[in-house]
């Protein structure tokens, strides 16, 4: 199984990005699907997630309104659009994918990780 994060990169505050991730070696459709990200010394947190299906979406409260997560399950591929960024949306991103039927939150029921792609907002 292979998740690969991708579309990081350096921004200004209020600025937008979109990432991906890229699954290769599962059944995507069977999994529900998340992204995390670490800042330095802390500890890896819930950003968002996404049902099997795409019919359920949940979000942490510090991005709600200005991330909107996405899947494709014919490309095998899930989003991340990031708008009005802020400096401390920096970190490094990771996809993450749960054969679960719900969104969970929690990093340690989540079976595969990609390796994460770095984004910085700079103030």
């Amino acid at each position: 199984v292979q998740l690969q994060a991708s579309g990081g990169g350096l921004v200004q505050a209020g600025g937008s990005l979109r990432l991906s991730c890229a699954a290769s070696g599962l059944t995507f459709s069977n999994y529900a699907m998340g992204w995390f990200r670490q800042a330095p010394g802390k500890d890896r947190e819930f950003v968002a997630g996404i049902t099997w299906n795409g019919g359920s979406t949940s979000y942490a409260d510090s991005v709600k309104g200005r991330f909107t997560i996405s899947r494709d399950n014919v490309q095998n591929t899930m989003y991340l659009q990031m708008n009005s960024l802020k400096s401390e949306d920096t970190a490094v991103y990771y996809c993450a994918a749960d054969r679960a039927t719900l969104v969970l939150r929690t990093p340690e029921r989540y079976d595969y990780w990609g390796q994460g792609t770095q984004v910085t907002v700079s103030s």
